[in-house]
């Protein structure tokens, strides 16, 4: 799948330039690349704005992409780190890994390892929790669902249970393909995301 907002650097009105500006690292797959959708209506671009009108000075780089795996954030979350030097990294990540059956050890090692490696590089991190069909089987299904909640624990990472609540099972909100959110759903991305953002955020 291509990339859409690979390593875009969104800088609105904050009045800061880019090389002073504290750093938001969004490192995700499809669902935070913007996939089908106006680069000015992707959540992340809704974030960029958000920051700048709660009166924060971060800038927000997209480094999600794609069709991207665990395996593909861990092999590159190190180089992400070396360029951006983010104070705070939102990992969004597992979705195409359990659309492939991906054994549930693996996305929870990958995941646990761009935890640490970030966080030995001195950035905070949050966890978006992601969701899979229950046509996967119930045993799949469970043990993918808690991968998540695993990780922020065993890491004390903040998380939240489901980047998708209130789209994935929502045609209006669905692109044609009923898996990747279309325009409208992206302001409820951010909504479900901005609370541990927010919080992170927090002095």
């Amino acid at each position: 799948m291509r990339v859409i907002l690979s390593l875009l650097i969104l800088l609105l009105g904050t009045g800061v330039q880019a090389n002073e500006a504290p750093t938001i690292l969004l490192f995700g797959d499809s669902l935070s690349a913007g996939y089908g959708v106006d680069v000015d209506q992707s959540w992340a671009t809704l974030l960029q704005t958000r920051l700048a009108e709660q009166g924060y000075e971060h800038r927000v780089v997209n480094a999600s992409i794609s069709g991207e795996t665990t395996a593909g954030g861990v092999a590159r979350i190190e180089s992400a780190l070396e360029r951006f030097s983010p104070e705070l990294v939102i990992l969004e990540l597992g979705a195409n890994d359990g659309l492939r059956g991906f054994p549930t050890a693996g996305i929870k090692a990958n995941l646990s390892r761009i935890v640490n490696i970030a966080e030995d590089a001195g950035a905070e991190v949050v966890l978006l929790g992601i969701r899979i069909p229950t046509n996967y089987g119930a045993r799949y299904t469970e043990a993918f669902d808690s991968i998540y909640r695993q990780v922020a624990e065993e890491e004390d990472v903040p998380m939240i249970e489901f980047f998708m609540e209130g789209i994935a099972l929502n045609d209006e909100l669905l692109q044609d393909d009923r898996i990747h959110p279309n325009d409208a759903a992206q302001p409820l991305l951010l909504d479900n995301a901005w609370p541990i953002i927010n919080q992170a955020l927090e002095p």
